[in-house]
């Protein structure tokens, strides 16, 4: 089949390379003029991890990622508060985990298509017209396809969903933060394969080193208001006036913003819809049902569904089956981590003092007590066996 994918970022080329294993055409349309780089680091682990072992590219993914060792929580004077090790999580993941920028991974994705699959970059999809054979797409450019079938592979704000679906305002959930990444050059101290971050009341800014002596920010912001400023300055000028003031390096930090090209900032929000799919067309990873980063693997998740897809277009014969199967599989896991998501809000972004204090305190108990590994277990397990499909 002639399969139009919208979006080149994580599940769109995982998919595309399933589809393509399978004997179809895919075709991936992307809005961005190039692969996209940026994003912030992500923690690599779980179904993804199994998906990019099937893929071969685990390997490459190892080399490009970071092994931290270490998430230390400080004081506004810089003063460790707590330390996590890692080698809990090590030794619960069987060290199938690392930490890698998503640009990083995207591009490792994207490799296993490159000059295999027809890839536009630069246009997007904006019209979809189904007909008894197939869909008629409309292109931004002007241009006009013929496939069999679409996915929206596009993101948290997708528009293919809004296509398909239509303008559903009940189907993005903000969770009442947003979320800035930036990469610097030169920046100091450095303190490698290690996390840093400080917390202030609903405020929460990290730095982790990266090689080429560059270091990425992370920062995160509860906000009633999920309004996104348009325009770089405008980004910039936000994130000084929320940061710069509340201690530890916050101040050298949003200074350092000043020499950044290329910001991210985006609402933290999940997507839940009663169905991810309609006619011949059908949604997956962010577009479908993003868990947020609160959850912690939705980008390996959003490989994982794309992997499930195309087994399930090519275990049976009529699509409609195929998308039936696919949101019968895996729905119940992806509404157990949105609801867990939704749960680590207090503690990944604590509103007061007392809430820092208290999750603080849960990172040294982990390093504390021996029987944590058993919590741990539960937290980076997936309650799902990937299936095996004739790909």
């Amino acid at each position: 089949m002639r399969i139009a994918i919208s979006g080149a970022g994580i599940a769109g080329p995982t998919l595309a390379y399933w589809l393509m294993r399978a004997g179809h055409e895919p075709t991936l349309i992307e809005a961005a003029p190039r692969l996209r780089t940026g994003g912030y680091v992500v923690d690599f682990w779980g179904l993804g991890y199994e998906v990019a072992c099937r893929m071969g590219i685990e390997p490459a993914l190892r080399e490009q990622g970071y092994d931290i060792t270490a998430i230390r929580s400080v004081t506004p004077d810089g003063r460790i508060r707590a330390n996590l090790d890692t080698a809990g999580i090590r030794r619960v993941t069987h060290d199938k985990f690392t930490s890698l920028p998503r640009g990083d991974l995207a591009a490792t994705i994207y490799s296993t298509i490159d000059g295999k699959v027809e890839t536009v970059f630069g246009d997007s999809i904006a019209s979809i017209t189904e007909h008894e054979d197939g869909v008629a797409v409309g292109l931004a450019g002007g241009t006009q396809r013929e496939f069999d079938l679409v996915v929206g592979a596009d993101g948290l704000h997708s528009h293919v969903r809004q296509l398909a679906f239509g303008r559903a305002p009940d189907s993005e959930h903000y969770l009442g933060c947003l979320v800035a990444a930036a990469v610097v050059d030169g920046y100091r101290p450095r303190d490698d394969l290690v996390y840093m971050t400080f917390s202030a009341p609903g405020h929460s800014v990290g730095r982790v080193a990266l090689r080429g002596d560059r270091t990425l920010f992370l920062f995160i912001l509860r906000s009633d208001d999920a309004t996104v400023p348009g325009s770089h300055d405008e980004r910039i000028a936000l994130l000084k006036r929320e940061f710069s003031d509340l201690g530890w390096e916050c101040e050298r930090i949003t200074d350092a913003l000043d020499d950044v090209d290329d910001l991210y900032l985006d609402v933290v929000s999940q997507i839940r819809m009663d169905r991810w799919s309609r006619g011949r067309t059908v949604l997956v990873g962010d577009a479908a049902a993003c868990i947020s980063l609160l959850g912690g693997e939705g980008t390996g998740l959003a490989m994982a569904e794309a992997y499930v897809l195309a087994g399930e277009l090519a275990a049976h014969r009529d699509h409609r089956d195929a998308f039936s199967a696919y949101e019968t599989a895996l729905r119940p896991l992806i509404a157990a981590k949105q609801e867990a998501a939704r749960r680590y809000l207090a503690v990944f972004i604590p509103k007061t003092n007392l809430g820092i204090a208290f999750r603080d305190l849960c990172m040294r108990v982990v390093n504390a007590v021996p029987w944590t590994d058993r919590l741990l277990a539960r937290t980076f397990s997936d309650d799902f066996a990937l299936p095996q499909y004739r790909l």
